[in-house]
């Protein structure tokens, strides 16, 4: 079943982008008027892992496939048989497909036939056939039964070929001035003509007359496609060029001539991971044919993941919203123009919710959830889509799984990570955190990512990599090679953090944190973490008292951060005591496993810990006095508050956000002189954590400073933002 899309609308809808370059509306198959009837732009969807782009091809393909011709290949996933011959190429490998997909039958219209692309493909493929070996020769030919089934529909049409092949090419004279792949590859081509094509079809062969040197004749340039692809280099590629130009040719003819008026709109050619080199060696002879005139009424949609790919140079660039009515392109100078490409959004808190009420349609999952997932995954589909499954399954009675509950006001995104779901019946179910890294970040060494999740920036991920991956690569410093990783996959790399994606570094630091099972102790997770605070402190490597103190919080020791904020409070930039605080709250919370209960950060900051629960070495108060220890305890209420806000992976709690408040304004009347700082930061905070934004430096500001700074951004000495 086809995963229900939000937020797609201007692709899907009855005017949207589909419908007007396919002149067919996706529902109901009612006509539509042609955007760009006589030059059609290819649409390329771009985004990175997860934001839909598989999706909204497979959409389309279901949408379309009973009332047009339609094909869908993943230029990622087309691979070599089991013993391929010299004909084969990801090309060839990948042009069979798509005929086969677009013969399927369609309402009212007979199936495509492809006679220019079978008598290419077939050329190409008798390159290493010799009249001693018949087995390579059978094996080809039967290879590409299903497309040159679309010629022929007998099913042994191919048998009796070989032999009539060779035989003719036996009874050849020898002419050693003419290279063996031509001779063959003449006389398989008369041989399937005469076997094969009707009077009609054999016409289809003067379509290569085309062909450079060919003369006009298009059995020579037949013969010439063969030698050319032999040769390999350029040459090949000109030749699989004229391979693709034939399935356009025959997709042309079956919409043209006495067919005309059969058929109703456009055939859709989807092309997922058009990025990669198949996926240019399928495009780019379209669009040259187009830039240099020549029309087609291909409705050709493609996917990269790369949006600033240098196949994309010239292309006309829109927002998704912006092609919902109009797409607005115009075809320039350059070939690559004839591109629009059209980048995925992430959906909307509205397009979340909807997809928690699919999966959850009584309203048992907490009013916020759907909100703290939009925050976590920052919108991104996939995300979304599997958290929201994860979520209307955790209170389904009679299927306990991991980090299920009974208790709705438990459900926080960080234990919908923990979750198991069910993707496909055929396969067990699995856990979504697992799943969600494994779809992001396919094939790669998720042990080496997880380390580095934990840097700050460049110099914090070098510095872990020394230290806690030496030996795992001979090529080099391990972190570039990460940092290279992580861009190619077009995974933002930061100077805040290294892994800058919110979601994706919640995923590696979940598994950093529990892949060892080693609870309570988490041997890994503290050994990294603990590398980190080493580095920050004096005398450490990159010394820097705010990344020292969040490495403190995020292996759960607070004492030290809240001495901290006490001893500094009364220092005259009461905006940079705010950014300290800001970030050294942002540590990721060392949470247990499968804790289902309310968040322990809570009862400390509405300061309801159970008597005798706190030692003196976590609060910081031997030793202090009276005011001091006052002001001790108030600050360690206000840090809790804001670590428990601040977490992507926990809720907003609306009593904790009043208690933040309240601590924000009793400061303000303590210090001598920023009191109106915050005050301020008593206002708007709240109003940040209510419309889901980061806490704001300074406080009311849309300023998103570096971390330790007042709102600045820039490195600090000390360690800095690019520590």
């Amino acid at each position: 079943m086809e995963r229900e899309l939000y937020g797609r609308e201007a692709i899907f809808g009855n005017d949207g982008l589909a419908a007007r370059l396919t002149g067919l509306t996706p529902y109901g198959s009612a006509r539509v008027a042609y955007e760009h009837r006589d030059d059609p732009p290819v649409a390329v969807l771009t985004g990175g892992r997860g934001m839909g782009k598989t999706a909204a091809l497979k959409q389309l393909r279901h949408l379309y496939r009973e009332i047009t011709p339609v094909a869908l290949v993943d230029c990622e996933a087309v691979v070599p048989p089991a013993d391929p011959g010299p004909g084969w190429t990801p090309v060839t490998g990948a042009l069979p497909e798509l005929a086969t997909q677009l013969t399927a039958k369609v309402h009212a219209a007979r199936p495509v036939q492809f006679p220019r692309l079978s008598l290419g493909l077939v050329a190409v493929a008798s390159i290493s056939w010799t009249r001693e070996d018949e087995t390579r020769a059978q094996r080809d030919l039967q290879s590409l039964g299903p497309v040159l089934a679309t010629v022929d529909t007998r099913g042994d049409a191919a048998t009796g070929w070989v032999t009539k092949v060779l035989t003719k090419l036996a009874a050849s004279a020898f002419d050693s001035v003419v290279p063996l792949a031509g001779m063959v590859a003449e006389a398989t081509i008369e041989t399937v003509l005469e076997e094969t094509f009707s009077r009609f079809q054999r016409r289809s062969a003067d379509w290569y007359g085309s062909y450079p040197h060919a003369g006009g004749n298009g059995r020579i340039g037949l013969r010439q496609l063969a030698v050319d692809f032999e040769r390999g280099g350029d040459l090949r590629r000109r030749a699989e060029d004229h391979l693709v130009l034939a399935l356009v040719a025959d997709l042309v003819r079956a919409y043209g001539g006495l067919a005309r008026g059969a058929r109703r709109g456009r055939p859709v050619l989807l092309l997922d991971n058009a990025h990669t080199l198949l996926g240019r060696q399928l495009v780019e002879p379209v669009l040259r044919q187009r830039a240099s005139g020549v029309r087609d009424q291909i409705a050709l949609f493609a996917s990269s993941r790369a949006r600033d790919h240098e196949g994309l140079s010239h292309a006309v660039r829109r927002r998704l919203p912006e092609v919902a009515h109009g797409s607005h392109w115009a075809r320039g100078s350059e070939v690559t123009s004839g591109i629009l490409a059209v980048e995925l959004t992430a959906l909307g808190p509205a397009h979340v919710q909807a997809a928690f009420d699919r999966h959850d349609p009584v309203g048992r999952t907490p009013a916020g959830l759907a909100r703290g997932v939009h925050r976590l995954t920052g919108g991104r589909p996939l995300g979304v889509a599997l958290l929201a499954q994860a979520a209307g399954e955790a209170l389904v009675p009679g299927t306990p799984r991991p980090g299920s509950t009974s208790q709705p006001g438990s459900l926080v995104p960080g234990a919908l990570l923990d979750r198991t779901v069910e993707l496909r019946e055929d396969r067990a179910p699995v856990r979504v955190a697992d799943e969600l890294l494994a779809r992001l970040l396919p094939g790669q060494q998720l042990d080496v990512l997880s380390v580095l999740a934990a840097a700050h920036g460049e110099d914090s991920a070098r510095l872990l990599a020394t230290a806690r991956l030496r030996g795992r690569s001979l090529d080099g410093d391990v972190a570039l090679q990460v940092r290279d990783v992580l861009r190619a996959q077009d995974w933002p790399v930061g100077p805040e953090y290294f892994v800058a994606d919110p979601l994706l570094r919640a995923l590696l630091l979940h598994r950093l944190r529990f892949q060892d099972d080693d609870h309570p102790y988490y041997a890994v997770w503290r050994a990294v973490h603990e590398t980190l605070r080493s580095a920050y402190a004096p005398g450490g490597r990159c010394p820097s008292v705010p990344h020292r103190l969040h490495q403190e919080l995020v292996l759960g020791r607070t004492g030290d951060c809240v001495t901290h904020l006490r001893e500094r409070f009364t220092d005259g930039d009461v905006t940079a005591w705010l950014g300290s605080l800001r970030f050294i709250a942002s540590a990721p919370y060392p949470r247990p496993p499968g804790h289902a209960g309310p968040d322990p950060r809570r009862a400390v900051a509405l300061g309801r810990e159970a008597a005798g629960s706190r030692a003196d070495g976590e609060t910081g108060l031997a030793g202090l006095g009276e005011r001091a220890m006052e002001l001790q305890l108030q600050l360690r209420r206000l840090l809790h508050a804001v670590w428990l806000l601040s977490d992507p992976l926990a809720l907003p709690d609306e009593e904790v956000i009043d208690k933040m408040a309240h601590e924000l304004r009793q400061l303000s009347g303590r210090h001598p002189t920023g009191n109106s700082v915050l005050w301020d930061a008593a206002t708007h905070w709240p109003q940040d954590i209510r419309a889901w934004r980061p806490l704001s430096m300074p406080p009311g500001s849309a300023d998103r400073g570096g971390p330790g700074t007042g709102g600045s951004g820039q490195r600090r000495g000390n360690g800095g933002s690019d520590a």
